[in-house]
């Protein structure tokens, strides 16, 4: 493990909170952060925007100018070795001869996957690899598991009462949660490449399941401006064809994706004769280059998503009333005969939002 110095760690912090700048716009792209520095000095610094414009590395070299030269460049992903959109990065640290470049980890893309350290190093580069590793991983987990597995990060949206009703015995619902959680949902939602939901979610609802910039967070307000945010794509699962023009889905713009038997994303049953999520997640990995999908739909679709193991995260938004046994509960039937075989969470996070309780959690794997 090579032996990083105190500004090594103090740059690379710097390079990760410059990442988290484009959290909102660069999907399908990772969050890249840059820092280029000359005896200890910052003149340059960068990060990745949005898909298609320039990576980190060449906003902080078009900053740093003719200091790049003998320059140790922080990164916080492995600089890209392959022509796309955009040139590759790595060419352009040669380029501009720095003497060393710093990686927090290499790329999961298979189209980099070391080649640009590779490349770097044949040219007299020297480059170290694993400053703050975590904190790196941690800025793209979606993008980490589409490279990876070919399927996206899931996270389902759950909101109950405190003892678990998600709607009246008659449907009722709306409100359960405050509007300080409904305007969390909202930054939830923009941060994701598509929001998955339900026709009878849709339809019960009259949902538009869009980004509303007037319910965003103030500090994202003060970060961006409402055309500078991108719309999640909706994706619809309709399997009978119950959904409709008139549906407010329709008319809140944005890309709208419809899982079912005429829609935009082919439909595959499984043995129950249901849509195959499986099938459906890595569709749109793969045919629409989506890492990050946002799941908000009724107890059948989350009880589905747990059982099938694709679920990576659960965010339930916990509000302060109590509805009764008679209520419909947040989960369907799961089949469950022992305690052994009880859903264990691991709850990462869990703070107060309004008067509600958010808790984020993931399912903790059995042991064979």
């Amino acid at each position: 493990m090579p032996q990083f110095t105190e500004t090594d760690f103090n740059m690379m912090s710097r390079a990760i909170w410059l990442a988290k700048g484009g959290i909102y716009t660069t999907a399908p792209n990772p969050n890249v952060g840059c820092v280029i520095t000359q005896n200890g000095d910052i003149v340059g610094e960068g990060f990745h925007y949005r898909a298609g414009e320039p990576h980190a590395e060449v906003h902080a070299l078009r900053m740093a100018g003719d200091k790049s030269v003998g320059a140790t460049a922080y990164v916080t992903l492995e600089p890209c070795s392959h022509y796309g959109r955009t040139p590759p990065c790595a060419e352009g640290l040669i380029k501009a001869k720095v003497a060393k470049v710093i990686c927090a980890m290499q790329d999961p893309n298979p189209q980099v996957a070391g080649r640009g350290i590779q490349m770097l190093r044949d040219a007299g580069i020297e480059v170290e690899v694993g400053l703050l590793e975590q904190d790196a991983i941690a800025l793209n987990p979606s993008f980490i598991k589409r490279m990876q597995t070919g399927l996206p990060f899931v996270q389902l949206k759950m909101a109950a009462s405190l003892d678990g009703q998600t709607a009246l015995a008659n449907g009722k619902s709306q409100w359960i949660t405050s509007e300080a959680a409904r305007r969390d949902v909202q930054r939830y939602r923009s941060q994701s490449g598509a929001v998955l939901s339900t026709s009878k979610t849709v339809i019960e609802d009259n949902a538009s399941l869009n980004v509303r910039w007037s319910d965003l967070p103030e500090s994202v307000k003060a970060q961006y401006s409402e055309s500078q945010l991108r719309q999640p794509v909706r994706v619809i699962l309709d399997r009978q064809n119950q959904l409709t023009s008139e549906l407010k889905l329709f008319q809140a713009g944005g890309e709208t994706l419809i899982v079912g038997p005429e829609g935009d994303v082919e439909m595959t049953l499984n043995a129950d004769q249901q849509i195959s999520l499986q099938d459906t997640f890595a569709t749109l990995a793969s045919k629409h280059n989506i890492n990050h999908v946002w799941v908000e739909a009724g107890a059948t679709l989350a009880s589905s998503l747990i059982q099938q193991n694709l679920v990576d995260e659960l965010v339930i938004y916990l509000a302060p009333k109590i509805m009764g046994s008679d209520g419909r509960g947040l989960l369907g039937a799961l089949g469950l005969e022992s305690m052994s075989d009880v859903i264990d969470l691991d709850i990462k996070d869990i703070r107060q939002v309004g008067k509600d309780i958010r808790i984020v959690a993931t399912i903790l794997k059995k042991d064979n």
